[in-house]
């Protein structure tokens, strides 16, 4: 349900016709009214059977997608992220990938950098990972990161001195190779 690039059309919460910052509570009442009003054995009853136009079952599907992603508390902080990061598009330097961040191994948390032209850098820890729902490893040599929906995602990451952000592309199962340099 997100449009990539600068066309953010109908949110999730909009097919629930809910705020952003609805409850949960709230969320699943608009749920459950919309899934009665666009359920197909309801409407098969009052659908006209000339009407091949009618886009109802399509509303259907999207209410229960939307219901799948916000109301699970996870994918929905997932999903929030992502639309956040499409609505800063436009404030982006550039796009950089997991492979090209250096990686600290602390023991216990992995920070990943990127340097910016100001001189500082652009980083993201394993603990905030985590928190989007990401899962981390390490073997002998890398870190490994695996998505919870197997899709592509993005994170905006600002820089730590300067006002440029840069956009990290995560890929499904992406591996990041450790520099002990550092």
């Amino acid at each position: 349900m997100l449009h990539w690039k600068n066309s953010i059309r109908e949110t999730y919460y909009d097919v629930l016709s809910v705020k952003e910052d609805a409850s949960y509570v709230d969320i699943r009442t608009s749920y459950r009214s919309a899934i009665l009003n666009y359920h197909p054995d309801k409407l098969q009853n009052t659908r006209q059977a000339s009407d091949p136009g009618d886009k109802s079952d399509d509303r259907f599907m999207k209410v229960q997608k939307a219901w799948e992603i916000l109301g699970n508390s996870m994918s929905r902080a997932l999903y929030d992220s992502k639309l956040r990061a499409l609505r800063q598009d436009s404030e982006v330097s550039e796009d950089i990938s997991l492979e090209e961040m250096m990686v600290e191994d602390n023991g216990e948390i992995f920070e990943m950098f990127y340097q910016c032209r100001c001189g500082d850098y652009f980083s993201i820890d394993s603990s905030e990972f985590e928190k989007m729902g990401y899962t981390l490893s390490r073997d002998e040599c890398r870190i490994s990161i695996q998505t919870p929906d197997a899709f592509p995602a993005t994170v905006v990451l600002p820089c730590g001195s300067c006002s440029l952000q840069v956009r990290l592309l995560i890929n499904a199962d992406a591996k990041v190779p450790i520099d002990d340099n550092l």
